[in-house]
């Protein structure tokens, strides 16, 4: 054989090799679990003698050398002796060395390296764990360190039709990408006939037989790039299964609707938020055994993962039956944090736990660690369109639900006009959508109409996007749905309805709230993608709410004054723009000098600043205006890079009332903290 064509045959191997891997951990887990032993341990023998004769094959010596030793070991288990739970963490452990053998020679590594791979622990996870490792979160003694997680990338399914070919991602990428393209070129020429010929394109049979062919093609090829959640649920099963040996704990793993499909680059991104979830479940969770009978709960804790396809999202929840958030520690928690709290729902407290840094968690563990987590699930979910959302009951469980759309490439879009510029509105998130106008509005200060018996208040959507121009008095009104809340949004029109090729926003910009991506319209103008969440949020913290009839009556709100100091250009701007938006008169410094300068001269009333700036720094500038008589009151927030608990420890010393991280820094958080700060409410 070639060199060449052993190369490609390799290739060809370590694609077999991925499937039959997850394959044989799916069945382990499913023999330990008790699902028909002799077949079980039947089909394991013939998957891994596969994986021994292929690797003899592609020459890959040392691999096909341990997979027989592994075929010998799985023989004596068909004689029959106790299957224990270190049994089964020998032969995970092994084939997670098959996996790393393989992908090892496939590198082209000396067979001394591969041999030493073959001659690993015969288990990566613990034997003998003492039967009740305490997890009471009144605990202080650390538990040992779990197992390393295998990475969460969907794999494909374990069998495959004889008319499958494998085919690059890559190239399904670009046939979506072409496809969506064609969309666009076909709007442009349903334009040109309507302006040239004076007619709409669906009367021209011809134009109307290819937009349904472009609609079949688009909707085809989408689903080239569609997997079922199935194909990571055996490896968080395996997450579960580990963690809860780890700590002592006896949980039993359940799936509903694995069948249900995801673009595969969504599920990809939101496999390793899965990951967090199901172990923050068995460990912050999950209570221990003896724990579980004191309250009346059976030994053995249960973690469901159940998903459904609701329109164009899929929803995909994990619940425990363990302890519950307690919402008054968190309450607690967020008011250390400086979050006023006064304002806030219990569902809206709960969703704090998704902000970085935070955690009302007292053992810090190598599981646990240090409030990171589920901050990195509301990330990942806000990145790909989607929400996270947390529901609990102290001594009954909890429910975290993320919600995605089914697809990132194309969105079923509402388009409206306002302020004289058009937008695009997800329609999965309109609730409804009124034309005629025909909507009676109340109250004189914030108006709102009336929805399934419930106010909603309306506010009209150039304002909220802070465009200039008059407020039309009247016009068509949408509603909404948020995170938590909905809202009503007056427009100038209703424009039309439509499948939207969303592009996402280029990574040197930033990231921006309400803006879910972008689209090109027939005529090459950019249309504005909304995000509803981010829109709503946005709409709760905008000063001078308007009606329907106009701006809201009354005096106007005193503008406080914020001193923005840093010296990155990008980031004061981005800040005062934030800012501004939100109603306060904003100030700038490009350190802490020119800072104090300006302090100087009064009227500041809140300062928000960096830390490494040249001159005067923000430790040293915080030190400073505590030090003065006449400014010592001025609430302080540190906005940095530096996340150490160190530096944390030395801000909050000097006499900063907040420390947010910029790598968490998103408008939302900003703004809660300077109203925090201010003693304002949201």
């Amino acid at each position: 054989m070639s060199v060449q064509g052993l190369e490609r045959f390799r290739t060809l191997f370590a694609e077999e090799a991925a499937v039959r891997l997850a394959h044989l951990g799916q069945l382990l887990l499913t023999l330990e679990a008790g699902g028909g032993r002799r077949e079980t341990v039947d089909e394991v023998f013939r998957e891994v003698h596969t994986l021994k004769g292929a690797a003899a094959v592609v020459e890959f010596g040392v691999l096909s050398g341990f997979a027989h030793d592994l075929e010998e070991r799985l023989a004596a288990l068909r004689a029959g002796p106790t299957l224990t739970p270190a049994v089964v963490d020998d032969l995970l452990g092994a084939v997670d060395r098959l996996g790393r053998l393989v992908t090892a020679s496939l590198e082209g590594r000396p067979d001394s390296e591969l041999r030493a791979i073959a001659a690993e622990r015969a288990s990566d996870a613990p034997r003998d764990v003492p039967p009740d490792v305490p997890t009471d979160a009144t605990a202080t003694a650390a538990v040992p360190t779990p197992p390393p997680q295998p990475e969460l990338v969907p794999a494909r399914p374990a069998s495959q039709s004889r008319g499958s070919i494998l085919v690059p991602v890559e190239r399904l990428e670009d046939l979506v990408r072409l496809v969506g393209e064609a969309a666009s070129a076909e709007l442009r020429v349903e334009r040109l006939v309507r302006e040239r010929l004076g007619v709409t394109a669906g009367r021209i049979t011809e134009l109307a037989e290819l937009s349904r062919l472009l609609n079949d093609v688009q909707d085809r090829a989408m689903r080239t790039q569609m997997v079922p959640i199935a194909t990571i649920t055996d490896q968080l099963w395996r997450a579960v299964r580990d963690l809860s040996r780890t700590l002592g704990k006896d949980v039993r793993w359940e799936v509903e609707g694995d069948q249900t499909e995801l673009e595969r680059n969504m599920l990809q991104q939101l496999a390793d938020s899965l990951l967090h979830v199901v172990r923050n479940a068995v460990d912050h969770g999950i209570e221990g055994p003896e724990e579980r009978r004191r309250a009346g709960k059976p030994e053995q804790g249960t973690v469901h993962l159940h998903a459904a396809q609701l329109g164009s999202e899929v929803i995909i929840s994990v619940t425990d039956d363990g302890r519950g958030v307690d919402v008054a520690a968190v309450r607690e928690a967020a008011v250390a944090h400086g979050i006023d709290t006064d304002v806030l729902s219990d569902a809206e407290m709960l969703q704090l736990v998704f902000r970085s840094g935070f955690s009302t968690a007292r053992l810090l563990t190598a599981i646990s660690g240090r409030g990171v987590g589920l901050d990195v699930v509301h990330a990942t979910v806000d990145a790909v369109r989607g929400r996270a959302e947390i529901q609990s009951e102290l001594g009954v469980g909890t429910t975290i639900r993320l919600v995605v759309p089914i697809t990132l490439a194309v969105l079923p879009c509402l388009l409206v006009e306002a302020g004289g510029q058009r937008f695009a509105i997800p329609l999965h998130r309109v609730v409804v959508a009124r034309a005629d106008e025909a909507v009676t509005a109340h109250g004189e200060g914030h108006p709102f109409l009336w929805l399934d018996d419930e106010p909603v208040q309306i506010s009209h959507l150039s304002t909220v996007l802070g465009q200039s121009g008059d407020v039309p008095a009247s016009g068509p009104t949408i509603v909404v749905n948020g995170t938590l809340h909905r809202h009503a949004f007056q427009v100038d029109a209703l424009v039309d309805h439509r499948d939207v090729v969303v592009k996402g926003l280029s990574g040197v910009l930033p990231l921006i709230g309400v803006v879910a991506g972008t689209s090109i319209e027939p005529d090459g103008s950019v249309l504005v993608v909304l995000d509803p969440p981010g829109l709503v949020e946005r709409t709760r913290h905008v000063v001078a709410a308007t009606s329907i009839g106009g701006p809201v009556r009354g005096s106007a709100p005193q503008r406080l004054r914020i001193l923005v100091v840093d010296d990155a250009l990008t980031v004061r701007e981005l800040q005062r723009s934030i800012l501004g938006r939100a109603g306060f008169d904003v100030s700038v410094a490009v350190d802490g000098v020119d800072a104090l300068a300006q302090l100087a001269a009064g009227g500041v009333d809140l300062v928000l600043t960096d830390v490494q700036m040249p001159r005067m720094d923000g430790f040293t500038l915080t030190r400073a205006i505590r030090a003065d008589a006449t400014m010592s009151s001025v609430p302080i927030l540190i906005v940095t890079t530096l996340d150490s608990v160190e530096d944390r420890r030395e801000g909050m010393e000097a006499g900063a009332d907040g420390y947010i991280v910029k790598a968490g820094f998103d408008e939302r958080t900003l703004l809660e903290a300077v109203r925090g700060a201010l003693g304002e409410g949201s």
